[in-house]
């Protein structure tokens, strides 16, 4: 077989139905697809590739998939630190962001968070933010796949002023990148209290039409829930069930409060709910029931919310910390086991998203979303366990090589399509801009 590309390495975790560890496996890539996993023996017989390379001590595990972000506040990380949520919002955030946010700085804080994420093993992520149109762009220039949030508020922002504009411009996007490789559109309404019934039926209806996904945050907090109690006479959950948007199309952010009952129709619906447990730490926001949810067979991912509020986008850690959680709020061991962790943070990202025949696995057919990291250093030693080693062990920097749809985009450790001192420096040049008069740092 003549292939394009042939990887080698010590060990590979396809994320496939048996949780294989496969050992001296090889992989072929062709015209951006996976062509073979086969054993390094047969593979040095059948394939001859145009590219070979040697990975000697590491893992080939598929792209981790970031199931929700908000890519341009990596501009604002760090910004507004330890308060509780709707004071960070209300007081910081949103005014920041009335301030500041316009295209320029979608595009420079997009950069940043492409460069942190594919550094760390991403090559997917779901985003939601103003300027989506911004973020496919830039995305797309740097090789990685992403949801491009349609946004859907209330209330006016320098993007939008009314709901109506905001599905306008987001079914602009949508036919601008319809049939894009990596780029695909999704509904984004940010939130039960930030959006109104009738704008909420209409991305409902529209996403039927579209057959697209909707990513919302949902049961995030005690006071949401308390909130739309004395609004509208329901829980958030129950008031979206009440206009048809639970299904397989809802992907639900953050799920900290959740009653028996609930999991229970989330299951029956078909619905996914992303995980964010470092944001959710952080901001004190709850504990969302991981091994609960997955016991009654709902499709969890893996998010790590935006850089204001994480503060980093590193999937590697937010798996590690999600598997630690998981214990101890369940109060059992053996919950979300490290097999589990890492198909939170790819096959079941890709399923949420509606990408599961396309990424998330590596298999035969499917696009060659490749992650390689070294585990050759003194932290991962002894190495009994290939997978619980990945998941509590591993760090980003340990990433070496990335592979987005068959294109190497990090090689080395060194990103291939950004241009990392020029995204470092417009960071900086932000900071000048938006730090607060008299403050120093």
């Amino acid at each position: 077989m003549q292939t394009e590309l042939l990887i080698h390495a010590n060990w590979m975790l396809p994320v496939d139905s048996r949780d294989s560890t496969l050992e001296h496996h090889s992989i072929a890539v062709d015209r951006g697809r996976i062509a073979a996993v086969l054993p390094r023996a047969e593979a040095e017989t059948q394939i001859q590739a145009a590219q070979t390379v040697e990975l000697p001590g590491h893992v080939l595990i598929p792209g981790l998939v970031n199931a929700h972000t908000h890519s341009p506040m990596t501009l604002l990380r760090g910004l507004a630190d330890d308060l509780p949520l709707m004071t960070w919002l209300h007081e910081h955030i949103w005014p920041a962001e009335g301030r500041w946010v316009d295209t320029e700085f979608v595009a420079d804080g997009t950069r940043l968070a492409a460069l942190e994420m594919l550094r760390g093993g991403v090559t997917c992520f779901n985003d939601m933010y103003f300027y989506p149109e911004v973020t496919a762009r830039v995305a797309a220039e740097a090789g990685m796949r992403v949801l491009a949030g349609m946004i859907v508020v209330d209330f006016p922002t320098r993007y939008a002023e009314t709901a109506d504009e905001y599905l306008h411009r987001g079914l602009e996007l949508h036919d601008q990148y319809r049939e894009h490789t990596l780029v695909r559109p999704a509904f984004a309404p940010h939130s039960p209290y930030a959006v109104s019934d009738a704008p909420l039926e209409r991305v409902r209806t529209l996403a039927d039409e579209l057959e697209v996904p909707i990513h919302i945050h949902l049961h995030e907090t005690r006071d949401e829930i308390q909130q739309s109690l004395r609004d509208h006479g329901q829980r958030p959950l129950a008031r979206l069930d009440r206009m048809g948007m639970l299904g397989p199309q809802l992907v639900a952010i953050h799920m900290t409060q959740l009653e028996d009952a609930e999991i229970e129709r989330l299951a029956s619906t078909g619905s996914h709910v992303v995980h964010c447990p470092e944001s959710n730490l952080k901001l004190a926001s709850g504990f969302c029931p991981v091994a609960r949810l997955l016991e009654a067979g709902v499709n969890v991912a893996l998010g790590t919310d935006g850089a204001a509020s994480n503060n980093d986008l590193d999937l590697l850690a937010e798996m590690r910390t999600a598997a630690l959680l998981a214990k101890g709020v369940a109060g059992s061991a053996s919950a979300v086991p490290a097999t589990a962790a890492l198909r939170m943070a790819t096959l079941n990202g890709a399923r949420a998203l509606g990408l599961d025949d396309e990424i998330g696995s590596l298999e035969q057919g499917k696009a060659a979303d490749i992650v390689a990291l070294d585990l050759g250093s003194h932290s991962h030693q002894p190495l009994y366990n290939v997978c619980s080693q990945l998941v509590y062990t591993a760090a980003s920097h340990r990433v070496s090589q990335v592979w987005v749809h068959g294109r190497q985009v990090i090689r080395d450790s060194h990103p291939l399509t950004l241009d990392e001192p020029g995204v470092i420096a417009a960071a900086r040049d932000w900071q000048q801009r938006i730090r607060p008069a008299g403050e120093s740092g």
